[in-house]
């Protein structure tokens, strides 16, 4: 987690400097705004990471001879097959194209995001996968 920390402050630090340039040579107020916002967040990420490393354990990442399997574990639970996102994804492209095409496609894209929605949620409650 050390080296986590360490990049997002040599990132920091670079978009200061870049800022500070950007700010000069541009004289553009918008633009070097965002980009000392920019180093304002890299700061608070790369000074948190750098504090939580002091108070965890060291990682498979801080250690120079580390392999890439000292790190690894259980990935996650993932569902063997559904339908849900089928649903989720042809309500949300109608709801986008319900933007540009007219408001009334929503009267069909709601129902079909609901359904897929509600689906997806309550997967593992009912029928083949529920829990015993």
């Amino acid at each position: 987690m050390k080296i986590q920390g360490k990049m997002f402050i040599w990132l920091s630090v670079f978009i200061l400097a870049m800022a500070v340039l950007y700010g000069v040579w541009s004289k553009e107020p918008v633009g070097t705004t965002a980009l000392f916002l920019a180093f304002g967040l890299a700061i608070m990420i790369g000074y948190y990471l750098a504090f939580t490393a002091r108070r965890v354990d060291a990682m498979a990442q801080d250690d120079k001879e580390a392999d890439v399997a000292d790190e690894a574990g259980e990935v996650g639970f993932f569902a063997p097959h559904s339908w849900q996102p089928l649903s989720l994804g042809i309500g949300g492209a109608l709801a986008f194209l319900a933007v540009a095409m007219g408001w009334w496609l929503l009267y069909f894209s709601a129902p079909l995001i609901l359904v897929g929605l509600f689906g997806w949620v309550f997967e593992f409650y009912r029928g083949e996968n529920q829990n015993q």
